[in-house]
């Protein structure tokens, strides 16, 4: 007799049972809208967003590098801090090592966190963009559906350092820390705090090819419709293969 599999109904309850927990964690699901949105207006109302870069069409600093900033940061703190917080929190409560012992594989709470992170992620880039182009007379990527095909790797690659995070983090309290001091790490090389110019050169070149540094360029060369450049895509997909496989060889399920 075959063993019974997970159905529809199954899974379509364990992302709802996940997406519940995520809307009950209010600073889970407020702060990775709401920061992203901060530096969004922060940099909108501030001087120099304004102006116009040769060669994008009339593309002006705040489409080409805010908007891809802000994009990159929605997805870095589902990805590296809310995901990882989740499953350390399963797995310190003896969620998945209940599951275990069903049809039901613990996989498939990290499958059901992922979908639900990414929904999550689509609702604050629909926020960010709309809130840019509303109040801040934004203007949208020349090839939109490109876009948004690189968002792919960008989460990825993201979600793939947050998957590391949760398999490394004993508790979940040390999820979120792992996750905020990479995201902060990543994001103070990658332009997060002020233009890498103003860093020191080995850093700022360590910084464009760290998985934040790297979303920042695809997306900005999604934005204004020029070719990616190889290197940033190899460094996105070398991330998600090594965190990926680092995931999957320390991952612990109970």
């Amino acid at each position: 007799m075959a063993p019974l599999r997970p159905g529809p109904r199954a899974w379509l309850a364990l992302i709802g049972a996940e997406a519940r927990m995520v809307v009950r964690d209010t600073a889970g699901l407020v702060v990775p809208l709401g920061l992203p949105l901060l530096i969004l207006v922060m940099n909108g109302l501030g001087d120099g967003g304004g102006e116009v870069i040769p060669g994008t069409d009339g593309r002006t600093v705040f489409d080409v590098y805010v908007l891809p900033l802000t994009l990159t940061v929605v997805v870095a703190m589902v990805g590296v801090v809310n995901m990882p917080s989740f499953l350390a929190h399963h797995r310190r409560s003896g969620v998945l090592r209940r599951l275990g012992v069903t049809p039901a594989h613990p996989a498939m709470v990290l499958i059901a966190q992922a979908l639900v992170g990414a929904a999550q992620t689509l609702l604050g880039a629909a926020v960010a963009v709309g809130v840019a182009v509303a109040a801040f007379d934004a203007t949208p990527p020349a090839e939109p559906l490109r876009a948004v095909a690189l968002l792919v790797p960008v989460v990825a690659a993201l979600y793939a350092v947050g998957t590391l995070v949760a398999a490394v983090a004993p508790t979940t309290n040390a999820a979120v820390a792992i996750g905020l001091v990479l995201f902060l790490g990543m994001g103070a090389g990658g332009g997060m705090f002020g233009p890498r110019e103003n860093l020191p050169d080995p850093v700022a070149t360590v910084g464009e090819f760290l998985p934040f540094g790297a979303s920042v360029e695809v997306l900005g060369a999604a934005w204004v419709g020029t070719p990616v450049a190889a290197g940033h895509l190899f460094a996105l997909v070398g991330a998600t293969l090594l965190a990926g496989a680092g995931a999957a060889r320390f991952f612990r399920w109970s």
